[in-house]
């Protein structure tokens, strides 16, 4: 079996999860299936996620979700509810959760889907296909709101300036003329480094997709469900999500600064949730050579214990 698209550190993210015959996995980003393929090839069954219906589409046609007993089990609902939908499908805790946080491969190449400036289209981004579009918040959201999004989600020190120049210019329809208004408005041009429309684009993705609020959701449900011994792992493109994941791994394993002086650390309520977790794993020098899309690419995993999950509130804290 073999996926459209090899998702970044796959080797890493398999040896994380360490699955056997008879585990059960729960994929929250099938995407093309690429870590799916590769857990059910271990002797996995795995529950996968997508919100994006290609998605769900495309996996429906693999070998292992047809058949009376697949080792495929598809779900048409976002990551945040993994929870609640094992649940309802019977089943109790699992051995292993991968996260692959961020837009897909695929999604990325369709130039219809809008999240990639390379080629022009419509100005969308939407992963599930619903809901207001990115041109939705651009055209109608006041220059404040446009530039708080920018500035959070995208960490762009000029998002006023940014902003601005995006009201100037409404209505927006397409990536390129996104793209041009925010290259215009920080006076790129071609040959210069990295071209600054990506952190708007990131940004306006982030939010209209809520994927911090994904994110944290989705780590507060593997928590939950992860049976004692089992992993989660999770794979981050940029610095937001990575220090959300770092935080919520170190808070959950007990990883707590010390105390000093003025600030005496505080006994712990209740034992730590998992295992000290990994230091940050990148990818090598011969993957980026076959998959430049992999550099930014970090993988934080850790072993639940059999501690209690944490209460919902002091987990959403994290985010």
């Amino acid at each position: 079996m073999t996926a459209l698209h090899i998702p970044v550190l796959l080797d890493e993210v398999v040896a994380a999860l360490n699955p056997v015959p008879g585990s059960v996995i729960a994929d929250g980003t099938f995407g093309a299936g690429g870590y799916t393929l590769a857990l059910i090839g271990h002797g996995a069954r795995v529950h996968a996620f997508d919100r994006d219906p290609d998605a769900i589409a495309a996996g429906r046609t693999l070998p292992a979700a047809l058949g009376d007993d697949p080792a495929l089990v598809l779900h048409h609902r976002r990551f945040s509810e993994i929870g609640e939908t094992l649940r309802d499908a019977g089943v109790g805790q699992i051995d292993g959760v991968v996260f692959d946080i961020g837009v897909s491969s695929m999604q990325l190449d369709q130039a219809q889907r809008g999240f990639a400036f390379s080629t022009d289209g419509p100005l969308d981004m939407r992963m599930a296909q619903d809901g207001p579009s990115a041109a939705d918040f651009l055209n109608t959201a006041d220059e404040a709101a446009i530039a708080d999004v920018l500035y959070r989600y995208g960490e762009e020190r000029q998002s006023r300036r940014i902003a601005r120049a995006v009201v100037a210019a409404r209505p927006l329809t397409t990536t390129r003329q996104f793209a041009d208004v925010v290259r215009r408005a920080l006076g790129w041009h071609p040959g210069m480094p990295k071209d600054p429309a990506t952190r708007s684009f990131q940004a306006v993705r982030i939010h209209i997709n809520g994927e911090l609020d994904e994110l944290a959701a989705g780590l507060a449900a593997a928590e939950a469900l992860l049976a004692p011994g089992g992993r989660l792992a999770v794979v981050t493109f940029h610095s937001l999500e990575d220090r959300m994941v770092k935080q919520f791994l170190r808070e959950a394993s007990g990883m707590m600064p010390a105390g000093s002086r003025h600030l005496p650390m505080q006994a712990r309520a209740q034992a730590p949730a998992f295992g000290k977790p990994s230091p940050a794993i990148r990818p090598g020098e011969a993957e980026l050579a076959r998959n430049p899309r992999a550099r930014s690419a970090t993988l934080r995993w850790a072993i639940r214990s059999d501690a209690p999950a944490r209460h919902p509130g002091e987990i959403a804290a994290c985010s």
